[in-house]
């Protein structure tokens, strides 16, 4: 069979790859290599793509048929009509005695997963849900929230090209999330003209690259970002011209800077003064700097001042709108932005917790406080779309708990997840090669791409067999009442006449009756859908949903959408959404100059809002705060959820995929191995105040005294013979949700205070 073109679904670069199907069954990813003809990672693949099989055919327990819950907590098979006609009644119940506000909503945008979230957000609203929430909640909402406050866009880093890049609380080498990674990271190593800063507790892969590797303490961050700002203002090294030139507010951040005990700061961190003055005076001096922040500092202490600290950091050095320095990114859908209601004090709250929403997102870390509550607003039903929130969410014990306390539950997901297997209904969805699919991770600069991938495989071939998500979404509107026939009708009548036909009806009905606003792409899916076609004659049906969003992002990206070829107006988003169809290997959709970034600027003045007054007021409050650390009762602090070479997302449910760490074992210092007794190999007990786990010892003399270390996408289960058999620690069973930042609720999962023993079966063998 020839080469197809597809991507990789493991991390938010989605490289493009080309798989050849083969095996037995002809059903099996055979071979896998990168995608030359990607306009954006060209050909580039790391390990983790060339074992995708173990997602499509591995040993995870895939969902062939709807599944409903038995009253003894077993699962029977039911029809594709039964079930939705079961869900919609019942969801349609508790919204008429509760309101549409009490359904939740969480997913729809699984990693490379994105077509069926608009088509999921559009059921959801249509039944009258205000509250949402995805992964996203559980990193990004702070970093999301200062960028809104700052620049009114999202910014990212050109790693390719910049002369220092500086990496907080990441590990490139292993986690991606830069074009190139592996590439770009040793490209910058070789080159005596660059440099590379790593701000990490642990001495990674990508420090061991570095010129300057600050190996903070778990938790402090905010003290070392801090003392590297303030040596910025105390050895004038601040571009005050460019300061006063493109934002406001830098006297107030200025001062506050100079405030600053930067060597009790460096103190605190445990970082020697001289080695954070000679890392700011290298980004100080540079003529760009790349910056990236991730989830050590984002699910961490003080993460919002941390992600506000670090752009100060760069931009009291200009390193904005200039290349290799930050820019402002295009979007074709924008993927989470905060809107100007959340960006105020009196911004939109949760109904219970009164919980910070920003990009439309409620916490990952309230949701089951929010349903266990005692209170009329709390959630009744909960909808999970490519998802694993029991699993991936804070506090597993008490989600496991919430879902017990709903009025109803449904799960939409390729595999039985541990929250598929919570749920009152299973709803099974095809797998991301068996169904036209896209991610709207689309941060290239300066030519962004956007990549509709088609199936390589066909669906199983099963009676009530897996369904697309907006076929499964379409099912439950049509059966919920949210529209019929008569609004059909019409609409596929204008579509046998084209597009712009179909177009023009449907606004015309939405003028009518704008309440069906919100499930226009459903509206879409139903009636353009089967004329969408690639130019081989592929039903493109999932498609609809892009066509309603391209002319707001033409208009919002024009000049970039001309430069890619594509012209103006409606003729401009025609033309795109003709390219996205025939194109099995991604198109640039904006070709950007470095001004774009100014253009998108969506700040009050078009000026970079420096001076965030209560994000001043906490880096002023953290002189006098008693950092995090070891105790007596709780001597380590435990990063629950690292990212190695093989571990991913819980889409990846079978072992096999790994060459290594097939345990995911506990990273100790050599000094805490010897302090707690315990020996490389050798099986641990793992304390903190939610749980306690069993792990296998890794000593590793990358990590410090006083930290350890579990690895992300472990503690699943897969079938075998007739047993479900489950491999290594499930994080989020040993830490707490009320343990989160206080100004957007992301959780502390890189520095849980624990302890460790020897396991019962280990401390008997040594002493007997």
């Amino acid at each position: 069979m020839d080469w197809q073109q597809t991507a990789c679904i493991l991390c938010e670069c989605n490289c493009g790859i080309e798989v050849r199907i083969g095996g037995a069954d002809g059903r099996r990813l055979e071979r896998i290599r990168g995608d030359k003809a990607h306009p954006a990672s060209r050909g580039y693949t790391c390990e983790k793509a060339l074992r995708l099989d173990h997602y499509q055919n591995g040993r995870g327990e895939r969902v062939l048929h709807p599944l409903r819950r038995r009253p003894d907590g077993t699962f029977e098979a039911v029809s594709w009509e039964r079930a939705v006609t079961e869900i919609a009644a019942r969801l349609n119940a508790v919204r008429e005695a509760h309101g549409g506000e009490t359904i939740l909503y969480y997913g729809g945008g699984g990693q490379g997963n994105h077509l069926g979230g608009a088509y999921g957000n559009a059921l959801f609203r249509g039944l009258g849900g205000r509250f949402r929430s995805t992964a996203i909640a559980q990193e990004k909402t702070g970093e999301i929230w200062v960028n809104g406050r700052m620049f009114g866009t999202g910014v990212r880093g050109d790693f390719a090209h910049c002369e220092v890049a500086l990496f907080i609380g990441k590990n490139p080498w292993h986690t991606h999330g830069i074009p190139h990674a592996r590439s770009t990271l040793k490209a910058i190593a070789n080159d005596p003209g660059r440099a590379m800063v790593v701000i990490d507790p642990r001495r990674t892969e990508t420090a061991q690259l570095a010129e300057h590797h600050l190996a903070v303490r778990p938790g402090r961050d905010a003290w070392l970002i801090a003392a590297m700002a303030a040596t910025i203002v105390d050895e004038h090294l601040a571009d005050t011209a460019w300061l006063a030139a493109h934002t406001t507010g830098a006297d107030a951040v200025l001062a506050a800077l100079r405030a600053i005990p930067i060597g009790r700061y460096c103190e605190i961190a445990g970082v020697p003064e001289t080695d954070v003055r000679a890392a700011a005076r290298r980004i100080a001096r540079a003529s760009s700097v790349a910056v990236f922040e991730d989830l050590g500092v984002q699910m961490n202490r003080h993460s919002t001042l941390v992600s506000y600290l670090e752009k100060l950091l760069w931009l009291l050095t200009g390193n904005l709108g200039r290349p290799g320095a930050q820019y402002a990114f295009s979007t074709l859908i924008p993927l989470a932005k905060a809107s100007r209601a959340e960006l105020g004090a009196d911004g939109p709250r949760s109904p219970v917790v009164g919980a910070r929403i920003v990009a439309g997102l409620l916490p990952c870390n309230v949701m089951a406080e929010e349903i266990l509550a005692d209170h009329p607003a709390r959630y009744r039903a909960l909808i999970v779309e490519s998802g694993n929130p029991l699993h991936s969410v804070a506090d597993s014990g008490q989600f496991r708990r919430a879902m017990a306390a709903l009025e109803l539950s449904v799960v939409i997901d390729v595999f039985l997840t541990e929250t598929a297997r919570a749920a009152d209904y299973v709803l099974p969805a095809l797998t991301q090669y068996e169904k036209f699919e896209a991610t709207l991770f689309n941060f290239e600069f300066p030519r962004n791409v956007f990549h509709l991938r088609r199936p390589v495989l066909a669906p199983p071939d099963t009676p009530d067999g897996p369904l697309a998500e907006p076929e499964i979404h379409c099912r439950i509107a049509e059966a919920a009442g949210l529209y019929g026939e008569a609004e059909l009708a019409p609409l596929r009548a204008a579509a046998a006449d084209g597009r712009g036909a179909f177009l023009a009806a449907l606004q015309s009905l939405l003028g009518e009756r704008p309440q069906l606003g919100a499930v226009a792409p459903l509206l879409a899916y139903r009636a353009l859908g089967p004329h969408l076609q690639t130019p081989d004659g592929t039903n493109a049906a999932a498609a609809a949903a892009l066509l309603l969003a391209l002319p707001k992002a033409v208009a919002l990206n024009a000049e970039g959408v001309r430069r890619a070829g594509f012209g103006e107006g409606v003729a401009a988003a025609d033309a795109l959404f003709d390219a996205i169809l025939a194109s099995p290997s991604g198109v640039v959709f904006t070709d950007d100059t470095d001004d774009a970034t100014w253009q998108r600027l969506a700040t009050a003045d078009g000026r970079v809002e420096l001076q965030l007054d209560d994000l001043l007021a906490e880096l002023a409050a953290l002189e006098h705060e008693e950092p995090p650390g070891p105790t007596d009762d709780w001597p380590l602090l435990l990063s629950a959820g690292e990212r190695r070479a093989f571990t991913a997302n819980t889409i990846m449910r079978d072992p096999g995929w790994r060459r290594s760490d097939p345990d995911g074992a506990l990273r100790l210092s050599p000094a805490d191995a010897e302090r707690f007794g315990v020996q490389d190999g050798q099986r641990a007990l793992i304390e903190t105040k939610r749980a306690t786990a069993e792990v296998t010892v890794q000593v590793d003399p990358a990590m410090q005294p006083g930290h350890a270390a579990l690895p992300n996408g472990f503690g699943l289960d897969h079938p075998e013979d007739d047993r479900r058999v489950r491999t290594g620690v499930a994080p989020n069973e040993l830490t707490a949700a009320e343990d989160r930042d206080p100004w957007v609720g992301t959780p502390w999962h890189k520095s849980v205070p624990a302890r460790l023993s020897a396991a019962r079966s280990e401390a008997s063998a040594s002493t007997g």
